[in-house]
C-alpha cells in the first residue's frame, strides 16, 4: 500500500460514523480474512437476525461519499433469510436505497454503483467485476404486484454481466440478462437481454450498435 493509499484509507476511516459500528462489526455472515464491512455518513439500517453479509475477499462500502462531506442517507433493509455476497471490492455510493427481500440474494462482483442508487432484489440479483455504474441507478427483479393470468412471471432474476459500463438514470427490469463488456446508454429503460460487447439505449432500450469497448 502506497502513501496515497494510506492518507486515503485514514480519510475514509475518520468519516465514520460511532453509531454505524454496530452494523459492521456485528451483522451476521461469513468473512474473508482480511475482509472489510463498511458504512458511512447517515446511514441507516433494518436487518433480520438470519440476514447475513458474506464477504468473500476484499469490501463493501456502502452509502461512501465522492471526496466531499455526505449529506445523503443511506438505507439498507434486509429481511428473513436474505443474502448479499461480496466477491471483491464494492463501492454503493450515497443516498443508496437497498432492499433485499426475503431469501432473496443480492450477488456483487466488483466496481462500483454511484449516487442515489435503488436496488429492490426479492430473488436474485447478480452484478459482475468491474462494472462502473452511474448515478440514479434503478434494478428491480420484480414487478411487485401481480399481474392476473401471469403470476409466474412476477419475479424473476437479473444478471448484470463483467465489465459492464451503465449510463446515469438507467432502469433494469426483472428477467434481464446485461451481456459483459456491454454499454447501457443514459436514460434507458432495459426490459429485455443485451448481449455482450453491445451499447443499448433507449425506452424500452434496444441495441444500437455490436462489438464494442470500452475503458
Amino acid at each position: 500500500m502506497n502513501l496515497l493509499q494510506v492518507k486515503t484509507f485514514i480519510v475514509k476511516v475518520l468519516k465514520l460514523k460511532f453509531r454505524n459500528l454496530s452494523f459492521m462489526l456485528f451483522v451476521a455472515g461469513g468473512r474473508g480474512k482480511g475482509s472489510l464491512l463498511l458504512a458511512y455518513g447517515k446511514f441507516y439500517y433494518a436487518l433480520k437476525k438470519d440476514a447475513r453479509i458474506n464477504i468473500k475477499d476484499g469490501s463493501l462500502q456502502l452509502n461512501s461519499d465522492f471526496g466531499k462531506l455526505n449529506p445523503l442517507i443511506g438505507v439498507l433493509k434486509m429481511n428473513a433469510n436474505s443474502e448479499i455476497n461480496i466477491d471483491s471490492n464494492f463501492v454503493i455510493y450515497s443516498g443508496c436505497h437497498i432492499v433485499v427481500n426475503n431469501n432473496a440474494k443480492l450477488n456483487l462482483g466488483s466496481g462500483y454503483i454511484h449516487r442515489n442508487a435503488k436496488i429492490r432484489c426479492f430473488n436474485e440479483i447478480t452484478i459482475g467485476h468491474e462494472v462502473a455504474i452511474s448515478e440514479n441507478f434503478t434494478v428491480w427483479d420484480t414487478d411487485a404486484h401481480v399481474i392476473i393470468g401471469k403470476e409466474d412471471e412476477m419475479t424473476t432474476p437479473i444478471v448484470i454481466g463483467n465489465h459492464v459500463w451503465i449510463g446515469t438514470n438507467v432502469t433494469v427490469l426483472k428477467g434481464v440478462t446485461i451481456g459483459d463488456g456491454a454499454v447501457i446508454a443514459a436514460g434507458a429503460v432495459v426490459t429485455r437481454d443485451v448481449p455482450a460487447r453491445a451499447l443499448a439505449g433507449g425506452v424500452p432500450a434496444k441495441v444500437i450498435k455490436e462489438n464494442i469497448g470500452w475503458k
